[in-house]
């Protein structure tokens, strides 16, 4: 005689940490991850499961660096800078609490008071090119000790200027001087005149204060590889133009060495937004970390991870680059020392088999592409958000099937 079935227990629900990149010109970070979300929901609806999502968008140490620290409960602040122009610019900087540390923390993008975005049309110009100026970026940085803070984080990235920092160093009380003893013009175009530099009058709250900046390229800051050789041109500089600020560069990379006693000129991530890299180094005393791990750090990924069964991270474009420190890899790299699993997912694709082998060794057990959609980019890139929930959506629910030993339903599911 047999008895009644034995009742079915709930299935728990499965932790899932959603931590994508922006979706250059389509999705800010935040927008992906809600993107994620929403089609992993969808996928464990047809799956008759229920998710724990904890969403931590993240930024690479560029551009998206305040908004992932609003996204994970810092507050923003809007003040009015000198654009790299000299024309007056809103900007935001965002304020809270290091979960690693307690630190009272605030978080400055340099492209939020220095952008090339700001720019008339959002371009650049040879002109532009040589008179840009971080000035913006310093005034950030002095609404930042305002908030008396234990630390700043500065993200560099997306500058409009090849000034090596000056601009933004001048704002806090550096003078860079020329054989006269007159102070330089803004911009990167006026380094070559560069006699000496005097930080006798920076803001003395500097000293008590730990500024740490987040790069996302490691270029030094002369040469090809150089700031000038790599980015000026695109922020509107010709041959002349990258080769006057290189020259600069130079000058201001000799006349540190010479007054300050340090040396930047060759040092990775030096050319970092125009070389601000190695002004902040050089000049604030900061400390150049890799974006990425700092960004992990600052939204509390490690404690977002502890008992997730699966990590979703991405970015517009995964091509070779991606593989020397931006988000997703470090997204990878993060999970794999829990040996949690990783899926990819991207506007588009260009890595070859080397490149795929790589993220497999950091546990990337899916590596998907909006362009399996929609083959023409641009309509990828314009329906980017609805595109990326379908994706997670499809992709998603037979990770989940398998990681949670639940049959997937057969569906038809629409063409395009």
């Amino acid at each position: 005689m047999t008895g009644p079935p034995s009742p079915t227990l709930p299935v728990p629900p499965l932790p899932v940490l959603v931590a994508p990149d922006k979706f250059k010109g389509s999705l800010s970070a935040t927008e992906a991850a809600e993107a994620i979300a929403a089609g992993a929901r969808d996928a464990a609806g047809r799956l008759g499961l229920t998710l724990d999502l904890r969403l931590r968008p993240v930024a690479d140490g560029g551009e998206g660096l305040v908004a992932a620290a609003v996204a994970a409960g810092y507050g923003l602040r809007t003040i009015t800078v000198t654009g790299p122009l000299g024309d007056p610019v809103p900007a935001q900087l965002a304020v809270g609490t290091d979960p690693a540390d307690g630190a009272r923390t605030a978080v400055v993008e340099l492209a939020a008071g220095s952008g090339l975005a700001l720019l008339p049309g959002g371009h650049g110009t040879a002109s532009s090119a040589l008179t840009a100026s971080t000035s913006g970026t310093g005034e950030l940085l002095r609404a930042a000790l305002d908030e008396r803070v234990q630390r700043i984080v500065l993200g560099v990235g997306g500058a409009a200027a090849t000034d090596g920092g000056t601009g933004m160093a001048a704002a806090l009380g550096a003078l860079f001087l020329d054989a006269d003893g007159h102070k330089l013009p803004p911009g990167g175009g006026a380094l070559r005149q560069l006699q000496r530099v005097d930080v006798g009058g920076l803001d003395t709250r500097l000293a008590g204060v730990e500024l740490v900046v987040a790069g996302d390229v490691d270029n030094p800051l002369t040469g090809p590889r150089g700031a000038a050789a790599v980015f000026a041109p695109q922020k509107g500089a010709g041959a002349a133009e990258v080769g006057i600020l290189d020259e600069g560069l130079r000058r201001l990379a000799d006349v540190v060495r010479r007054d300050l006693g340090t040396d930047v000129e060759a040092m990775p991530g030096a050319g970092a937004a125009g070389g601000a890299g190695a002004g902040a180094v050089a000049l604030l005393g900061a400390r150049l970390v890799p974006g990425i791990d700092l960004v992990l750090d600052l939204v509390g990924f490690d404690g977002a991870l502890e008992g997730a069964g699966l990590v979703v991270t991405g970015e517009g474009s995964l091509d070779e680059q991606s593989l020397g420190g931006k988000a997703p890899v470090g997204v990878a790299r993060r999970a794999a020392a829990t040996a949690v699993p990783v899926v990819v997912l991207a506007g588009r694709i260009d890595l070859d088999g080397a490149g795929r082998s790589v993220l497999a060794g950091l546990g990337v057990v899916g590596l998907h592409a909006l362009t399996e959609i929609e083959p023409d980019v641009s309509r990828a890139q314009q329906g980017a958000g609805i595109l990326l929930r379908e994706l997670a959506g499809r992709v998603l629910e037979a990770l989940l099937a398998d990681l949670t030993d639940v049959p997937p339903p057969t569906l038809t599911r629409s063409t395009r």
